[in-house]
């Protein structure tokens, strides 16, 4: 059988969500290698083997494409963390920890789509499409995090500890160890970043997470 080369253009019969999605991880491919304002529809069609008209018929432009990107990425963050710590029949600190486990989950913390939440973050005039498309889900997980380590601090009789402020140190952690495993990646891994916040958790509450 003759081989396909990967970039031949492929099958048009495939549903639209198919298509979408391989479009958008072309674009997470393209974001990774390119940054954002390097990506173009060109490139991003060149990585999943289609036609620019293909592109366009999904999407209207670069912009809508980008935004539907970060959205994927988003949601498919918060379907993770959040079907794990909603479980009712396990306790607070075994939630928090599902959160924690979700932030460096494989399939989220990789280098190629952590250079996309980077290339958002560190480009100006997309900051404000992250804030918002992404903005109300990274609230919600601040949220249920300060809710999770209220019951922590309850529960274990913590003096002197806030939940809002250890949820907003949880959220500087993941922020800082993401960065560190993107751009140091011999000396930051996703087990040494669980490690740390293994540590500061069992610091703030050693009674729930003892070392």
């Amino acid at each position: 059988m003759p081989s396909v080369k990967p970039n031949a253009p492929r099958s048009r019969t495939a549903p639209p969500e198919a298509r979408r999605r391989q479009l958008i991880e072309a674009t997470i491919a393209s974001i990774s290698k390119h940054g954002i304002s390097g990506t173009t529809l060109t490139k991003v069609t060149q990585e999943a083997g289609l036609s620019l008209g293909l592109v366009n018929f999904h999407f209207e432009n670069k912009e809508a494409l980008l935004a539907a990107t970060l959205r994927h990425l988003a949601d498919e963050h918060r379907a993770l963390w959040i079907s794990k710590s909603s479980l009712c029949e396990i306790d607070a600190a075994t939630k928090l920890q599902a959160i924690v486990d979700a932030q460096f989950h494989p399939r989220i913390c990789n280098r190629r789509k952590l250079a996309v939440w980077f290339a958002f973050f560190g480009e100006s005039r997309h900051r404000q499409a992250y804030r918002k498309i992404s903005g109300n889900v990274d609230l919600e997980r601040q949220n249920v995090t300060a809710g999770l380590c209220d019951q922590i601090i309850i529960e274990g009789g913590y003096q002197g500890i806030s939940a809002q402020a250890m949820s907003r140190m949880l959220e500087g952690l993941f922020d800082g160890l993401w960065l560190n495993i993107l751009m140091y990646p011999d000396r930051f891994t996703r087990q040494t970043a669980r490690d740390n916040v293994a540590s500061n958790l069992n610091l703030w509450f050693p009674r729930h997470f003892p070392g």
